[in-house]
């Protein structure tokens, strides 16, 4: 018996994650890890979430440790609609569902929206979780091309005309305005617009995916796509890199229409996300710890970051035909070869040089991108971020 026909065709078109299989080659402690996107563990609030976590055994165990609503803890769901409009979104909490991070946002983006054989319009590359979500319910990513300004929007126009002739209408646009992943630029504001009116025009969603907004070191602070078009607009949130990636807790933000059929979609997934989790979280977010942290974070991260560009300055500007992306915030940045090197071919011989990154091809919908990588610089410390580049630098010399 052929095992695989016991799957439905949607399961058997499953990938496993790049990254997260990634990741397990670059467990040893020896190698110097920019390939995932994991926050410093030293920015944790632990102190706070033990104090909360008492607090809310002690004093709140009934409800807490309970089955609740789908929709979320209302006084986490109203803390988001604050933080929301404190970025200067206005946001009602009941149009707040609380969800298991981002990536089950997406999960719900694909579930709700896509059909066997659907297409949807992505960035040029993308993140690798969308591409998954996307994917595994059939659906088809189409990519238009981002530059320094992120997706180009002359490339948008002339993708959906191209899609509908072809009888393939998009069911949504997904972007990563801010910092994007794996490319770390920013979409600015004019060519926001210029997107949400395409998406108007054609009657376009756009799904907005923003996990690393508030993380911004330089730069002008753009408004979101929500604030711009709240009738057009799904957004997704998550608390694992402003916060901490454990609590494994997100929102999605949007419509009315789109937040029910979200809730239905939870409801056949795991009933809710975990109460004791989403009454923590509430009680570190009144203690202030969200904020201060922030602070924190973000003076890391600016540092790590302004290190990493330094430390690519110094050992590849003598490189012909290199380029990397000067992100103004977030997690990562974005590295392109000279022309005839090829990042897939390296990542092993990286591994062999105690170093690892993500291949670019692992961001794109054809995995036709074979010159990139993705550079995180968020996890390593200072010391690694040098050595790594090192590592990085002499092996690239002698592959070119």
């Amino acid at each position: 018996m052929d095992r695989e026909l016991l799957f439905s065709a949607r399961a058997r078109s499953m990938k496993r994650s790049v990254i997260r299989e990634l990741l397990k080659l670059t467990s040893n402690p020896e190698i110097i890890s920019f390939a995932g996107g994991l926050p410093a563990p030293e920015t944790f609030p632990v102190a706070e979430v033990a104090m909360a976590t008492n607090k809310v055994l002690w004093e709140e165990s009934d409800k807490a440790l309970q089955y609740g609503s789908t929709e979320g803890d209302m006084r986490l769901r109203q803390d988001l609609a604050d933080l929301m409009k404190q970025d200067g979104t206005p946001a009602d909490p009941s149009n707040i569902l609380v969800t298991v991070a981002s990536q089950q946002g997406l999960d719900f983006v694909g579930k709700i929206f896509l059909d066997p054989g659907d297409t949807c319009v992505v960035g040029l590359p993308t993140y690798l979780g969308a591409l998954q979500a996307f994917r595994s319910y059939q659906g088809r990513p189409v990519g238009v091309p981002l530059d320094d300004h992120g997706m180009r929007p002359d490339m948008l126009a002339d993708i959906i005309r191209r899609l509908e002739s072809e009888n393939r209408r998009p069911k949504f646009i997904y972007v990563i305005p801010d910092f994007q992943n794996p490319a770390g630029v920013t979409i600015p504001e004019n060519r926001r617009r210029e997107i949400i009116r395409i998406a108007r025009e054609g009657g376009y969603l756009i799904i907005e995916d923003t996990p690393y907004r508030q993380l911004r070191y330089t730069g002008k602070h753009e408004p979101t796509f929500q604030s711009m078009a709240p009738d057009s607009v799904l957004s997704l949130y998550t608390f694992s890199k402003i916060l901490m990636p454990g609590f494994r807790l997100g929102w999605a933000y949007g419509p009315d229409w789109i937040i029910d059929k979200m809730v239905m979609a939870k409801q056949g997934t795991d009933l809710c996300s975990p109460p004791f989790n989403q009454a923590i979280a509430h009680h570190v977010m009144a203690s202030g710890a969200l904020q201060k942290g922030l602070v924190k974070t973000i003076e890391l991260y600016a540092r790590r970051r302004e290190l990493m560009l330094s430390c690519l300055d110094n050992h590849l500007l003598d490189v012909p035909g290199i380029k990397w992306t000067k992100p103004e915030g977030g997690l990562f940045l974005w590295l392109t070869l000279p022309e005839g090197m090829d990042s897939d071919d390296m990542f092993h011989a990286a591994i062999q040089e105690k170093v690892a990154y993500v291949p670019g091809s692992a961001f794109y919908p054809d995995e036709d991108d074979h010159r990139s990588m993705r550079l995180n610089f968020s996890y390593a410390s200072e010391m690694q971020i040098c050595e790594g580049v090192k590592r990085l630098s002499a092996l690239i010399h002698k592959q070119g």
